[in-house]
């Protein structure tokens, strides 16, 4: 028996930890940290373990599926293109291109193949009738970064390698490893960090994993991150703790953020946040007083009514103390590929724009191309023209991860015609006519696209298929530019390579002009996504621009990399201005969009608190729904509990493991009870991404332990007015026990 070994990014989280997986007879024996790999050095989480059981999943479609009667039957692909043939372009001309809907999900992400084929897809389609999984989780921290920097990608990161101060908001990186922050082993970092003398604290209304190893942990109430955090800008102006640092220069609006704090003051907040003004003031100090230090915020500041503000204002703190773009502060990567701060003129930009057009029926406004994925069922339930006829999912579940799923899936039984491209028969996917899979993580080449423009550290890594896909399976590349092609009238059967390589000619022209030429040349016998990787790592800010500076990166030294464990590009580095891409070339600390929606957020301080609300929260196991069909990750305790502290369980009669009722106006749900004092009083926490038992779907392993469906209670009409993103913590519900029936 012959044993091979392969290296592996995981892509299974924001992570993107590099793995050692061994083959035999074709069959995975073993998952483990590649201990060379440049980024993550060995470290991995139960997830990746779990790749074996996604690739070996009974229940992970192998061939496309078309609903006849009814019902889901297995058929070629020529057949399941050929259906999509007969129906999608009459409905376009009959309704118009904007009839058509297209959304994406999470694992997109993490596929080269679908994040740079899905705008063609778009273009192809012609449909501004556009969604995406990023308006329910971080697209208030895209939209405050844009507006600050110049672009959707400048996020800036924690330099934990060298900090001795991180102040972690509403986030949870001891589970996540990250989030809009790829950082493997944050433990192990936080752990380095404090045995050097530094400190992490931490503010949640859950004492999380990682507020179990943190020097600190204080309780806030959910959504009023917005009122502590200007009420710790308010502290730096009232103090004289302002010093701007090495971007002092590059900073345009502060003494507009002074006088929009003003009223913000600790006093003023402390009972809302239920942190007191002392304690506010003293987070303020140490911040500005410790010369490398940072505040990081994630998914629990942008899923909720001012995730924007408070996305912003996170970043207005690091700029007020000196720890933007400063070591042991908070950094931006320099991406070896795809990074839109590191091209073009730098230091200065077109910015980002907002509002460019509005949803049909609720007038949200478009932001980041796309707009909120809570405005999919009213877009298809209201008549009218442009009224939505067809929905086109890549890699998504709505139904269980979007606000009032229930309403939702009623209304995807009302479409004329719907397509999903996914590897599972699941909650949104048994409403599609045609179903069509993707391969096997294993079977695909992996190259992050997006993480590596939020990484703790700069690297380019590259990964070759472990395993050959099925001899009649595309790639997922070609399924979406088929799909485009037939709504452009070339029809099914159309040559994709010749139109790959015609688009890719034409982008060419359009981007170097009278070098055309050369760049196709150079990226000759290329195809699909490894040949635009190679034009952007070429073109990027490690390349080797074409031969000009031949050591410089191009795809062949990246690919050579992978058994070494990848090529590391060195620590982050300050890189303002040159990464500016603002109208201005400046920092834009007072985005006027933003100052103008503070009010609103001083208008609610008065807001008497609600009696009980509840928050979701993640588990490294269960980050997303379709994880819960791998029995690795699937064993052991019940996660989908109803995390409530001892004072409401006793006020509430709550047992635990028994049944409690959760309800509001929206709907009402049972879950199962667990007591701890790791919730704050007046709080209960429940997982997002369950409610496996719906009819339809073939998941298992998923639905021997279902769970219930946070988002059944949660109002779809609620967003972030900036950025149109879902309100997904801190709303208003009642709870009380499920009597026992009696024996």
């Amino acid at each position: 028996m012959i044993t091979t070994t392969h290296h592996r990014i995981c892509p299974l989280c924001e992570a993107c930890c590099g793995l050692e997986i061994k083959v035999e007879d074709h069959k995975v024996i073993s998952v483990r940290g590649h201990e060379a790999d440049v980024f993550s050095a060995g470290y991995i989480c139960p997830k990746a373990v779990a790749l074996k059981d996604l690739h070996e999943d009974p229940d992970r479609l192998r061939s496309p599926m078309v609903k006849r009667n009814g019902v889901h039957v297995a058929v070629t692909w020529d057949e399941a293109f050929a259906e999509i043939e007969r129906r999608l372009p009459p409905l376009m001309a009959a309704h118009g291109r904007d009839a058509v809907g297209l959304v994406t999900g999470n694992p997109s992400a993490h596929k080269i193949g679908l994040l740079t084929y899905f705008p063609k897809l778009a273009r192809g389609l012609g449909t501004k009738t556009i969604f995406s999984a990023s308006s329910v989780d971080q697209i208030p921290k895209q939209l405050a970064s844009g507006l600050m920097f110049g672009n959707w990608l400048s996020i800036a990161v924690p330099d934990i390698a060298r900090s001795d101060l991180l102040i972690v908001i509403g986030a949870n990186p001891l589970a996540s490893n990250g989030s809009m922050w790829t950082v493997p082993d944050f433990r192990g970092k936080a752990k380095a960090m404090q045995a050097r003398g530094g400190q992490l604290i931490v503010i949640d209304p859950r004492r999380t994993e990682t507020a179990a190893v943190a020097d600190a942990h204080h309780f806030i109430r959910p959504g009023a991150d917005v009122f502590l955090l200007s009420a710790m800008v308010h502290t730096l102006f009232a103090e004289n703790l302002v010093r701007l640092g090495a971007v002092q220069e590059w900073v345009t609006g502060v003494d507009e953020v002074r006088a929009a704090v003003a009223p913000f003051a600790p006093e003023a907040v402390a009972a809302r946040c239920a942190i007191d003004a002392d304690t506010i003031r003293a987070l303020a100090r140490q911040l500005a007083n410790t010369p490398r230090a940072a505040v990081y915020a994630r998914i629990g500041t942008c899923t909720q009514e001012y995730g924007t503000l408070a996305s912003w204002l996170v970043d207005v703190l690091n700029v007020l103390t000196g720890h933007l773009d400063a070591p042991g502060g908070a950094m931006f990567a320099n991406a070896a590929a795809f990074s839109a701060n590191s091209s073009g003129a730098a230091g200065r930009g077109k910015g980002i724009a907002t509002g460019r057009r509005q949803s049909r029926v609720s007038g949200a406004p478009e932001v980041m191309g796309e707009f909120p994925i809570n405005c999919i069922a009213e877009e298809i339930e209201q008549p009218g023209p442009g009224q939505m006829r067809a929905l086109i999912t890549v890699a998504t579940n709505p139904v269980l991860s979007v606000p009032n799923g229930p309403r939702l899936a009623k209304a995807l039984d009302t479409l004329d015609f719907m397509v999903s491209l996914d590897i599972y028969l699941n909650e949104t996917t048994r409403h599609a006519d045609v179903i069509l899979p993707g391969p096997s993580p294993l079977e695909d080449l992996h190259y992050d696209v997006a993480f590596p423009q939020m990484s703790w550290r700069n690297h380019a890594r590259y990964s070759p298929p472990v395993f050959a896909r099925a001899e009649n399976q595309p790639e997922e590349w070609e399924n979406l530019l088929r799909i485009a092609a037939i709504a452009q009238g070339l029809g099914a059967g159309v040559d994709i390579g010749a139109l790959d390589d015609s688009q890719f000619a034409d982008d060419a022209q359009r981007s170097f002009g009278p070098h055309a030429d050369a760049v196709i040349a150079a990226t000759q016998g290329l195809r699909g996504p490894q040949r635009a990787l190679d034009l952007a790592l070429r073109a990027g800010p490690h390349g080797d621009a074409f031969g000009q500076k031949p050591e410089g990166l191009n795809l062949h030294k990246v690919m050579a990399s992978n058994p070494s464990g990848g090529i590391d590009l060195g620590e982050l580095q300050p890189r303002i201005p040159e990464m500016l891409r603002t109208p201005s070339g400046k920092v834009e600390l007072a985005p006027p969009s933003l100052l103008a929606d503070l009010p609103r957020a001083l208008a609610d301080l008065q807001r008497p608190a609600p009696d009980m609300v509840v928050i979701g929260r993640r588990d490294v196991r269960t980050n997303n729904s379709w994880m819960h069909n791998l029995p690795t990750l699937a064993k052991g305790p019940f996660r989908c509990t109803a995390l409530v502290h001892p004072a409401d369980a006793e006020r509430l009669g709550l047992v635990e493991g028994a049944m409690a009722t959760l309800e509001n106006a929206q709907a009402s749900l049972q879950a199962q009870v667990h007591i701890s004092t790791d919730m704050m009083p007046g709080v209960v926490s429940l997982p997002h991404g369950w409610g496996h038992d719906l009819p339809g779907a073939q998941l298992s392993v998923a639905a021997q332990r279902p769970g219930v469906n946070l988002n059944a209670l949660l109002d779809e009409k609620l967003r972030d007015p900036l950025s149109g993103n879902a309100v997904l913590s801190g709303v208003e519900v009642r709870m009380r026990a499920v009597e026992s029936a009696a024996v």
